[in-house]
């Protein structure tokens, strides 16, 4: 009988984290929970703590404990609360890590599973966004494996060659569009969050639903793929595909491109990391090239999509303008799903923060949780001197 591989899942009651823990259910007999956090969801940490029993468990906000240990006490996981113990429950010894806390939160918890030398699958985009060269460094030194959770990204891993990287030309991102994608930039300017969270083929989260329908989440993409393969900049390509089939591609200096193919469904990525270097089932949808139809691509539309030039820039400006960036987004995403912004005012105010952001260099995690910071401080500066949205001002009349 094998060995059963320990799990620990930073961000366990997230889309991702929920997909992960569905694929160890299946499997009780190859894999055992030994962390779990969540960020406030009481509720569905305690459904999981009950369910997989893990060793320890993280309620980041610690105002939550005592309903967490109301709720769990005497079940024998060590519970814990707040900052500090999701950096602990990186630290907790497993064999694999999923980091799926969302935003900055995730970086510090990430790091120490990288530092402790951990298989690390990430589904963090701000690990690589906010400190990417950091992550790198520290995964060599400590021997830790990086393995993409994002779709995109699993796809460049699963079919770039190691051994022929002086023939590799170029990666290929591909990227669905949105549910936005043939409107004008006159109909999305009064664009209502319910239609930005309705995405044609993912099942996702608020926050990267809304970063899909702006394509920042395709930009961002392009930041991570370049700490992840070591890509320049321009040799990193988006195109949009619609039918989210085609997960991304690798051409090749012989002209070949490799791709992989699979149905939009998230355990589908996150089943190759976890059973990485081995292949594990995963109950996605199996194609059927049969009935499937068309496969179309096409140029993205950077001035209706302004938010891919801007993640191009911040990559090339480098040091403090990539967490800037991110950071702006998220305050950005955060205020039009609250009805404070319009939806093209999202990529305003994150360019108009990188504007006014001056340039510095980030040489710890601590640079980069600063320049998270600062980017959030300037976008919440810049929000108080913006009009009022379209959508908004039609509701007072």
């Amino acid at each position: 009988m094998t060995q059963q591989k320990s799990v620990s899942v930073l961000g366990s009651t997230g889309s991702v984290g929920g997909n992960t823990l569905d694929l160890v259910g299946r499997s009780p007999d190859k894999y055992r929970v030994a962390a779990l956090t969540a960020n406030r969801d009481v509720e569905g940490l305690a459904a999981q703590i009950a369910q997989f029993k893990p060793e320890f468990a993280v309620i980041a906000d610690a105002s939550l404990y005592a309903a967490l240990k109301e709720r769990v006490g005497g079940t024998g996981t060590q519970l814990a609360a707040g900052p500090d113990a999701l950096i602990e429950a990186g630290q907790w010894a497993s064999d694999w890590v999923m980091a799926a806390i969302v935003g900055a939160a995730g970086l510090a918890p990430t790091m120490a599973a990288v530092q402790r030398g951990a298989a690390v699958a990430l589904a963090n985009k701000e690990c690589l966004v906010c400190a990417g060269d950091l992550m790198m460094q520290a995964a060599r030194a400590a021997g830790a494996r990086l393995l993409p959770a994002d779709s995109e990204h699993n796809a460049i891993f699963q079919v770039l060659e190691e051994r022929n990287r002086d023939g590799l030309e170029k990666i290929i991102l591909t990227a669905s569009g949105g549910p936005f994608r043939d409107w004008t930039t006159e109909s999305m300017a009064a664009v209502t969050p319910k239609q930005a969270l309705n995405h044609p083929n993912w099942d996702m989260g608020a926050k990267i639903s809304i970063d899909s329908a702006t394509m920042m989440n395709k930009g961002l993409e392009i930041i991570e793929a370049h700490h992840l393969f070591d890509m320049p900049e321009d040799r990193i390509d988006v195109v949009v595909h619609p039918q989210s089939i085609i997960h991304s591609m690798v051409q090749y200096a012989d002209g070949s491109v490799l791709a992989q193919l699979g149905s939009p469904d998230m355990r589908v990525p996150i089943a190759h990391t976890l059973g990485w270097p081995d292949r594990i089932h995963a109950p996605a949808n199996r194609l059927d090239f049969t009935v499937m139809g068309a496969l179309t691509f096409e140029k993205p539309d950077e001035s209706r999509f302004p938010a891919l030039r801007l993640a191009r820039q911040a990559l090339t400006a480098g040091g403090n303008a990539p967490p800037v960036l991110n950071a702006a987004n998220e305050i950005a995403v955060a205020s039009f799903l609250e009805g404070q912004i319009g939806f093209l005012d999202i990529a305003a105010l994150v360019e108009k923060v990188l504007t006014e952001t001056v340039p510095a260099e980030i040489g710890s995690l601590e640079d980069a949780i600063a320049a998270d910071a600062e980017g959030r401080a300037r976008a919440r500066e810049c929000l108080d001197k913006m009009a009022p949205p379209l959508a908004a001002v039609a509701q007072t009349f």
